[in-house]
């Protein structure tokens, strides 16, 4: 249930990031606002689809590479949006049952549904956040009450920089993070890019909507949040060029305009 605080802060008449998200990989969690603009949007570029679920796709090779390879066991996962198949603490927790997870929204909507992320292995723990990607600090300070910081993180930033407009901003919030994290942790990120006309049509429609804007970037500026880390192979890349053998081929078109990376912290 919800209380008459977070209530209040939810705006229905308006799409929203996370809600449209979710309708575009299937999702039930989501008005009618939301898809009237995502079957505009669909009707513009329908490659977006393609985006979503391919990016999804992104996150759990990306935790299975963290848990299985690097061994790591401790993830915190910044913009998380709303729960749909494989999240974060589900894909980490199959491969390793102790791996701790801190979800970390400031979003209503995923407030509301937090309960349906607070679930865990008995061996692991899975915790969520109410705290803001533009006070980095204070989102460490709060992980810290469920995760040591003095052991490798994995921290995930799915298809949620691309809110900041301003991408030396978007840069110093990434670089703020991963200086609270210790060598050996890993920066994960995915985002829609400025890789075709579609795209881009699509992002100002989208951003025409009322809803918090969201700008695609070029692949370079993608690339630039790795800076001073080191790529894992093979580098920044399409998301459904990110070690597509982990599932099996490459799945759905690799021309999708979403690109990857993920980088070791030295």
């Amino acid at each position: 249930m919800l209380d008459d605080s977070l209530r209040a802060r939810i705006d229905t008449s308006k799409p929203h990031s996370a809600r449209f998200w979710n309708y575009f990989v299937g999702g039930k969690d989501n008005y009618e606002v939301d898809r009237e603009i995502g079957d505009q949007i669909k009707s513009i570029f329908p490659g977006l689809v393609d985006v979503a679920v391919t990016s999804r796709r992104f996150l759990g090779r990306a935790v299975r590479h963290l848990a299985e390879e690097q061994g790591v066991r401790q993830f915190l996962d910044i913009g998380t949006g709303l729960p749909t198949a494989d999240n974060t603490h589900e894909v980490a927790q199959r491969v390793a049952p102790d791996a701790r997870i801190v979800y970390v929204d400031n979003d209503p909507i995923v407030l509301a549904h937090a309960n349906a992320l607070l679930t865990s292995t008995p061996e692991g723990i899975t915790a969520y956040l109410d705290a803001d990607l533009y006070d980095p600090e204070a989102v460490l300070e709060a992980a810290a009450g469920t995760l040591d910081l003095s052991r490798p993180v994995g921290l995930m930033i799915l298809n949620t920089l691309g809110h900041v407009a301003d991408y030396a901003q978007a840069r110093e919030l990434v670089r703020r993070l991963m200086a609270g994290l210790p060598a050996g942790s890993h920066l994960v990120i995915s985002d829609s890019t400025a890789t075709s006309e579609g795209m881009i049509a699509a992002s100002e429609a989208y951003n025409s909507s009322g809803a918090v804007p969201y700008y695609v970037r070029p692949v370079a500026e993608i690339a630039g949040f790795f800076e001073g880390l080191e790529l894992v192979r093979p580098g920044v890349v399409r998301v459904s060029e990110w070690r597509p053998e982990r599932s099996g081929g490459a799945g759905l078109d690799a021309a999708v305009d979403a690109y990857c990376g993920v980088g070791r912290k030295l």
